[in-house]
C-alpha cells in the first residue's frame, strides 16, 4: 500500500512513517525542510517538498495514495506567538482534508487529541463525549477544538473516509513537546512543583503509531477513537521517576486553586516581562489540576489496542532525556 504522511519529520508522525516502513509499505512523507528528513530518506520513504498549510505543495504527493494520515499540527503551550495554531491546525487540516477529498484517496486517519475536550474535570470520557465551545484553557486547545468540529466532522459527514484519533499525553524518545521540558527540568533537579490533581492518559509513542495503524486497517470510516495510554496523575508520573532513577520527585504539590491564582499572576507578569514557557500564564493554567484523560476501550474493543503501562514505557522516556542532557 502507498501511504500519504504528514508531519513524519515530527514525533509522532515520524514514528507512523518509520513503522509503515517497517512493514513493506510505500510512504511518501510531506516535508518543510526535505534536508532534516534523511533519517527517512535512509528507510527508503520518499520525502517530498511541502507544507500543510500550502494547499498547491499538496496534490502532486498525494497524488495515487492509498491512504492519507494527516499528522502535522502545532503543539506548544505558554508560548508568545500563538498564530502557527490557526494557520497549522486549522487551516492545514481543511487543505490536507479538502484535497484527500479531490483526489478521491480511499481513506484518511486525522490526528485529533484528548485536548479538545479540555478539563473533563476527573471524568474519564469516551468517544461520545461532545466539548463545549470554549473557554479553552490554551490556544491549542482552541485550534485543535476548532480543527476536529469544524473541519473533520463536517468533511466526515459530507462523506469523507476519515477516521479520527485522539491520543492524551504521548511521550516517549523524541519527544519535544512540553513534558519533554519538564523531563529535562526533573533530570536536572531543576523541577520545583507538581501540581495537585493534574492527570493525563499518558502513551509510549510507539503505541500510539501503531494505533493510527490500526485505525487505518480496522478503523471504521467516519467513527472516532480514543487511542490514549493508561491514565496517571502527574505526581504518580514523577513518582515512577524516581523510583527509575532514584532522582527525588517535587515534594510541593500545589492544589488547583494556588494554581490559578498563580496564573493569574504571571499573566499579570507576563504582559511586561518575557517568561520562560513553563512558567506563563497558559502554561500554569492547563495544569491547575486538570484532567485531560479518556478511555480507549473502544480502540481495545474494534481493533486490539493494547498500550503498555506507564511503569514500562517511561524509563526508556527518561533514558532518552538522560543521554540527551549529556
Amino acid at each position: 500500500m502507498k501511504y500519504f504522511v504528514t508531519g513524519a519529520t515530527g514525533f509522532i508522525g515520524g514514528a507512523v512513517a518509520r513503522q509503515l516502513a517497517a512493514l513493506g509499505h510505500s510512504v511518501v512523507a510531506l516535508a518543510r525542510t526535505p534536508g532534516k528528513a534523511q533519517d527517512l530518506v535512509k528507510l527508503g520513504i520518499a520525502v517530498a517538498p511541502g507544507d500543510a498549510t500550502d494547499r498547491t505543495s499538496l496534490r502532486a504527493p498525494m497524488t495515487g495514495a492509498d491512504g492519507v494520515f494527516h499528522i502535522a499540527g502545532w503543539y506548544k503551550i505558554g508560548v508568545r506567538d500563538t498564530s502557527p495554531g490557526q494557520a497549522i491546525n486549522v487551516e492545514g487540516t481543511r487543505n490536507v482534508l479538502g484535497v484527500m477529498k479531490e483526489l478521491g484517496i480511499a481513506k484518511g486517519v486525522y490526528t485529533s487529541t484528548l485536548a479538545v475536550n479540555g478539563d473533563t474535570h476527573g471524568a474519564l470520557v469516551d468517544e461520545s463525549y461532545r466539548a463545549p465551545a470554549g473557554p479553552w484553557l490554551s490556544e491549542y486547545d482552541r485550534t485543535k477544538w476548532t480543527a476536529h468540529y469544524q473541519v473533520a466532522e463536517p468533511m466526515i459527514r459530507e462523506g469523507l473516509p476519515l477516521v479520527i484519533v485522539m491520543p492524551g499525553l504521548v511521550y516517549g524518545p523524541g519527544d519535544t513537546g512540553p513534558f519533554h521540558d519538564a523531563l529535562k527540568l526533573y533530570l536536572k533537579r531543576q523541577l520545583p512543583l507538581t501540581p495537585k490533581g493534574t492527570a493525563f492518559s499518558w502513551g509510549h509513542v510507539d503505541d500510539i503509531a501503531r494505533a493510527h495503524i490500526l485505525a487505518m486497517d480496522k478503523g471504521k470510516a467516519g467513527d472516532e477513537y480514543i487511542i490514549a495510554g493508561p491514565t496517571h496523575t502527574l505526581i504518580d508520573a514523577m513518582d515512577l521517576a524516581e523510583r527509575a532513577t532514584g532522582i527525588p520527585a517535587p515534594r510541593i504539590h500545589p492544589g488547583p486553586a494556588m494554581m490559578r491564582a498563580m496564573s493569574a499572576m504571571m499573566g499579570v507578569v507576563g504582559a511586561v516581562l518575557p517568561l520562560p514557557d513553563s512558567f506563563t500564564a497558559e502554561s500554569l493554567r492547563v495544569a491547575a489540576g486538570v484532567t485531560y484523560i479518556g478511555s480507549n476501550a473502544k480502540a481495545k474493543r474494534e481493533f486490539g489496542y493494547d498500550p503498555r503501562p506507564l511503569e514500562a514505557g517511561l524509563p526508556q522516556a527518561l533514558m532518552d532525556r538522560s543521554a540527551g542532557s549529556a
